[in-house]
Formats: C-alpha cells, sequence, structure tokens
C-alpha cells in the first residue's frame, strides 16, 4: 500500500480508534504487560525467551503473539489505522520502510545511548542499513538471512570443477556444462518469481541504488549488464521459466545440480534427501564485480501509539544480547543480526551455516523507500516476459524504468 492509500486510511479509521480495546499499552496490579507480534514459526517459538525475559526483569510481563506470515501485513495495516497495535512488532526488513512513511514506527534515535545493543556497529553492514527511514531509527535488526550458492559438488567434480564458481564466467560455463549432460537437465534454476534475486546480480555487479534519483539508477551500464546475464541462462536453455517442479526433488535428481537459496534451505535438504550426504554443499555467490548477495530478515520495531517504551525498549535489548542470539539461533534456527555472535563455536563449527555468515559480510539490503514492492514486482513481471514470453529485453527495461519513475514520483 502506498502513502497516500495508507494515510486515506488513517483518516477514514482513526476518528473511531478511541472506541476500540485492547489498544497497546495495557498493564496490570502486577506490572506491565507488554505486547509483542512476531512472526510465522519465529512468532511460535519466541515464547522460550520471552518467560527468560520476565525471569530477568520480573515486574515486566510480556504477552507474544505469534501471526502468520500471510495474515500479517493486513493486521499490520489495521493496528496502523486503529492505534490498537502491540508495542513491540517483527517486521520484514521490506516492510519497514511502508510502515515507517505511516508515522506508525517510534523514532529509536534518542535511546540509541542508552542501549548499546543498539549499536549500529555491532550488526552486518546490510543489516544495519535497514535501522533507518528518512533519517529516523525505526527498527532494530533481530535475525538476518542471505542467498548463497547451492551445488552438488559430485556433478560439478563430473564436468572439470573440484571447486564451486566463483565468476559470472565460471558460473556460465559450469551451468553449460551441467546442461550438456542431457535434454532433461539444467544449469543453474534461477526462481523467476523472486524478486531479489535479479538486484542480486545486479549487485554483483557493480550496482547501486541511488535513491536521491527518480530512476534509482537502474538506467545504468551495470545495472543493464546484469539483466542481459540473468535472461542469458533461461534463452541459453541452462535454466527453466516451466513452473512445477520440486527443487529438492531436481537437485537430489541431478536435474537441477545448482540454485540459489537462504539458510532454510540446508535443514530441508538434509531431512528430505539424506541419501545425498556428502555429494553437496554451499558456496558464497560467484562474482562479476563483488561478491554480493541480498540482506534479509527481521527488525523489531517499536509502535508509536505504545504507552510502554522503556519496558519495549529492554526487551528487544535482551533479544539482541549475543548470549541470547546464540540462543534463539539454536531455538529457531534463523542467523544472529549480531556480527559477535558469529564468533561463537555453534555457528563457526558447521561449515555451511560459516558459509552464510561470510556471505553477510557483502549482502546488501534492498534500499529503505516506500515503493519498494513496485519497484522490485514490476521489474520480475519485465524479466518474466523477456524468460517465457520472449519480448525484447531492451524494450522491457525502457518500459520498467518509466514506471519506477512514476512511482517514485508519487
Amino acid at each position: 500500500m502506498n502513502k497516500k492509500a495508507l494515510s486515506l486510511l488513517l483518516v477514514c479509521i482513526l476518528p473511531i480508534s478511541a472506541l476500540l480495546a485492547g489498544c497497546a499499552g495495557n498493564g496490570d496490579e502486577e506490572g506491565k504487560t507488554i505486547k509483542v507480534w512476531a512472526m510465522g514459526e519465529e512468532g511460535k517459538k519466541l515464547d522460550e525467551l520471552a518467560k527468560k525475559f520476565e525471569e530477568e526483569n520480573p515486574d515486566i510481563n510480556v504477552d507474544v503473539q505469534a501471526i502468520p506470515w500471510g495474515q500479517a501485513h493486513d493486521k499490520l495495516l489495521t493496528a496502523v489505522a486503529s492505534g490498537g497495535g502491540p508495542d513491540v512488532v517483527q517486521l520484514g526488513t521490506t516492510w519497514v520502510s511502508e510502515f515507517a512513511s505511516a508515522g506508525a514506527l517510534l523514532d529509536l534515535s534518542e535511546h540509541m545511548e542508552d542501549y548499546p545493543e543498539f549499536k549500529p556497529e555491532n550488526y552486518f553492514d546490510g543489516a544495519a542499513q535497514t535501522m533507518k527511514y528518512d533519517g529516523k531509527v525505526v527498527g532494530i535488526p533481530w535475525y538476518v538471512e542471505t542467498r548463497v550458492l547451492y551445488y552438488r559438488s559430485d556433478l560439478l567434480e563430473e564436468v572439470g570443477y573440484s571447486e564451486p564458481p566463483a565468476t559470472w564466467e565460471e558460473m556460465k560455463d559450469a551451468a553449460t556444462k551441467l546442461s550438456e549432460r542431457g535434454d532433461k537437465y539444467y544449469g543453474l534454476d534461477i526462481d523467476i518469481k523472486d524478486q531479489i534475486t535479479p538486484f542480486i546480480f545486479a549487485w554483483q555487479n557493480g550496482f547501486e541504488f541511488k535513491t536521491d534519483e527518480k530512476n534509482l539508477n537502474l538506467d545504468s551500464q551495470a545495472f543493464t549488464e546484469a539483466m542481459e546475464y540473468y535472461t542469458s541462462f533461461f534463452k541459453e536453455g541452462l535454466s527453466t521459466a516451466q513452473p512445477g517442479m520440486d527443487i529438492v526433488q531436481a537437485f537430489k535428481d541431478g536435474v537441477k545440480p545448482m540454485f540459489i537459496s537462504g539458510p532454510w534451505m540446508v535443514n530441508i535438504i538434509k531431512d528430505q534427501a539424506p541419501d545425498l550426504d556428502g555429494k553437496w554443499s554451499v558456496a558464497v555467490m560467484p562474482k562479476k564485480d563483488i561478491v554480493a548477495s541480498a540482506m534479509g530478515g527481521s527488525n523489531f520495531s517499536i509502535f508509536e501509539s505504545s504507552e510502554n517504551v522503556e519496558e519495549s525498549l529492554k526487551f528487544i535489548s535482551f533479544m539482541n544480547e549475543v548470549e541470547t542470539q546464540v540462543e534463539w539461533y539454536e531455538i529457531s534456527n534463523t542467523l544472529p543480526s549480531r556480527v559477535k555472535a558469529w564468533e561463537d563455536p555453534v555457528l563457526q563449527e558447521d561449515p555451511m551455516i560459516a558459509t552464510f555468515g561470510k556471505q553477510l559480510e557483502t549482502a546488501k539490503a534492498s534500499p529503505q523507500i516506500e515503493n519498494w514492492e513496485v519497484v522490485a514486482q514490476e521489474l520480475l513481471a519485465a524479466l518474466e516476459r523477456v524468460t517465457v514470453g520472449g519480448a525484447d529485453l531492451e524494450k522491457e527495461l525502457d518500459a520498467y524504468r518509466e514506471k519506477v519513475k512514476e512511482a517514485m514520483s508519487e
């Protein structure tokens, strides 16, 4: 939802907000209660650490509500409009700008000195980039994720690669040789529905967003070259745009021996394809100019309407202590945002997880702009018309850039 539409929703609903029960900030006689909204599986598991926080802070109660990701966005919009939201909310990093632009998130700038856990230098650079919107600190990185290259080491060995491809040139060569094994085989799986993948290629080629320009620097040569590289895998038959093939099964069968994904796939492959043990691994992304990938994850923010700001700050600070972050990794299998947490043996001794830590050092966050979803989804649509429909890439990119200019001018 863009800023105008969200503002209209606020105007329509705010007059009745005083009539709604359950607003953030309700306390009780035994101590103050902070309401925490957490999403997905993380929300279901957060109670374990919330109880530990309560033990250390007996005057604060934590009421965790687990919200399915599919319902989270609409529920947050309703909360913003009604003023009846939580004290602390988990936000995906690409949602921060939308809710910050609506004035829903508390500016934490004045609290940064009092809470050393919040210092930007504690976090990977890409994660630190997600903390601010319009000069205000509106979120603290909770956990992070990034994308790496999954590969069948045994099949790469067969085509002459004892190590995973480390450059664009090697990636294209390896994918070509792997696809030449037969008509049903491909070299690299690229998910055409994943909105961040095209930008990963662009970052690898040295592209940088310029948010002070209406076209965001999308007319740069680095961006154009990256889109040419991306679409070339489909044009040359090294990747397929056809849906319906389960990636784990395709990986196991060798049909798709390389693919790009996040840390959640490690355990999925171990669980669903145990016969592949010792025949696959992960590597940092191949580079053109730099070894770049995307920075994702979730931040903790405080709702502007919260009446329990100090208690909420204490909770977020506790969740972002190094020891707590390592414990949260062991509970949830999500990756710590604190750089120092990665010094713990539990993360360093697993070579696959350590690879994600290495990739996080150069992972980049999507720009904190209100219309990011438009920028990302319009590019996916344009590229799909090229990879699936055979449209001309140059014409599609020209039309895409005009749509971005329109969106950034609203």
